[in-house]
């Protein structure tokens, strides 16, 4: 897997976060997105609190503002969804500018928008200040099944490739008179999807049998550095150590 292969979503800055070890920020990450999760949707200072602690760790990390908002846009699907439930929900209503409203639909579509848009940016956070090779180091560090992390790696490797093949797939139809518009030329799409699966297949058969004959064991090499220093355990357990306090906070306060 060259080093080449970054994956867009990656900030090559320097910063204090940039040099964190992997599997710290994954487990920061993780726990962090645990506890927001099982925070009830009802506990909105809460959903603030913990929106004002990823406010630090952007300006640390050097994430522009502008930047984290437009690729938020990925839960713009979940966002409607929300948007919804007020509507289609049962239970208690009430009445808002002329529209009838369901309370449970109100705090079901809150509960989607906080909770997503919170984890996704604590996800662009993580993606943002860790190349995607060290990842799946750090994922490998944790002790996540092997198979996982063979599959990504893989992926990583040749998500290129693929790509490749696809668009000359794609080229070679319309160069013989495919047009997509037409509904009846969906033979041709779904053929070649099926072609590329296989030469894919093939592919990834061949390159593994031929990484196996000159040593893989089906782990990455390790690096130099070794297992992560407990300083930068201490420093990543500050983001998950104070949504738990503000969770606690807010469920006393409750």
């Amino acid at each position: 897997m060259g080093a080449g292969h970054a994956h867009p979503l990656h900030l090559d800055r320097p910063s204090p976060v940039h040099r964190l070890a992997a599997e710290v920020k994954i487990v920061a990450v993780l726990l962090f997105t645990i506890v927001v999760v099982l925070t009830p949707p009802t506990e909105f200072a809460a959903f603030g609190g913990y929106a004002l602690l990823l406010v630090p760790v952007g300006i640390a990390a050097r994430v522009p503002l502008l930047w984290l908002l437009k690729r938020a846009t990925i839960e713009l699907p979940f966002v409607l969804l929300a948007v919804a439930l007020p509507f289609l929900g049962h239970g208690t209503r009430i009445e808002w500018l002329g529209l009838s409203l369901s309370v449970d639909g109100l705090h079901g579509a809150w509960n989607i928008f906080a909770k997503g848009t919170l984890g996704v940016l604590a996800s662009l956070l993580l993606a943002a200040t860790t190349t995607m090779r060290d990842l799946i180091l750090g994922l490998d560090r944790l002790r996540v099944p092997t198979v996982f992390t063979q599959i990504a790696t893989f992926m990583l490797r040749y998500i290129d490739v693929l790509a490749g093949d696809a668009r000359r797939m794609r080229i070679a139809r319309l160069s013989r008179g495919y047009d997509p518009r037409f509904l009846w030329q969906v033979k041709a799409f779904a053929v070649g999807v099926g072609s590329l699966f296989l030469r894919s297949y093939e592919r990834g058969e061949r390159v593994y049998l031929a990484m196996v004959s000159r040593g893989y064991t089906g782990r990455l090499p390790r690096s130099a550095e070794g297992r992560a220093p407990a300083r930068q355990w201490a420093v990543s357990a500050m983001l998950p150590a104070a949504s738990a306090g503000i969770a606690v906070a807010a469920a006393v306060l409750a």
